[in-house]
């Protein structure tokens, strides 16, 4: 499960990380983005709970609300009752067009995640110095209004100390990798590789806290190797 994910947008790593995959096109978009920001799934049925700047086009980027099953009410959301902030089983059909021809990309600089431990839970922050990309499906409504879900797959072993049930979608930061993500190809072997057998392509420093946004260390942090690619 991925239920947080800090932007913090004063670092060069989100404008630097952007450059190099390819994306010049909108980093105007993020260089007005100011402070940290922290986003959370639309528990409560909060359509008003958005992740800013959600890439879905080489030249396109929209806010949209972090649960997919929404529909259009008015000029708003609503938000429906189905757990959808993640896109896990991705052979249900209710995922497939969307991970067919709707996919898209969250920057991140942290996500939080979180493992059952006896009767209570453990937080881990995970920071990453050069930022991360990480996979994501979206939904275009009538209304101009969005929604996203970030992508999970299968446990990674190393990653499953922090959470054993799935892992973010991780994407390359190679430029003809997101070119093609970010293309309406329905079938790519590349695409395909990346979904089947995640990876970790950034070193992260993973701190045990006692919330995600104050980020109140409880021991001292370790450190997540990227995987070898």
């Amino acid at each position: 499960m991925c239920g947080f994910i800090k932007r913090v947008t004063d670092s060069p790593a989100v404008i630097n990380l952007l450059d190099e995959v390819g994306l010049q096109e909108v980093i105007p978009n993020f260089r007005v983005e100011q402070g940290e920001l922290n986003f959370y799934p639309a528990f409560g049925q909060n359509p008003t709970r958005r992740i800013a700047n959600v890439i879905i086009s080489p030249e396109k980027t929209v806010d949209a609300t972090w649960w997919f099953d929404c529909k259009a009410v008015g000029n708003t959301l609503e938000v429906g009752k189905r757990t959808t902030f993640n896109a896990r089983n991705l052979d249900s059909p209710y995922w497939q067009k969307a991970v067919q021809g709707y996919r898209a990309i969250i920057v991140a600089t942290a996500v939080g995640e979180s493992q059952q431990m006896g009767k209570g839970s453990q937080h881990y922050l995970m920071e990453a110095d050069k930022g991360l990309l990480i996979g994501a499906v979206y939904r275009p409504f009538a209304n101009g209004l969005y929604s996203t879900a970030v992508i999970t797959r299968p446990p990674h072993e190393r990653f499953s100390d922090y959470h054993d049930k799935s892992i973010p979608c991780f994407l390359p930061h190679d430029a003809d990798f997101v070119s093609a993500w970010l293309s309406d190809t329905k079938v790519d072997p590349v695409i395909d590789e990346v979904l089947a057998k995640p990876k970790i392509y950034q070193d992260l420093k993973v701190t045990n806290v006692k919330t995600f946004k104050n980020a109140d260390a409880k021991g001292m942090p370790e450190y997540l190797d990227a995987d070898v690619i």
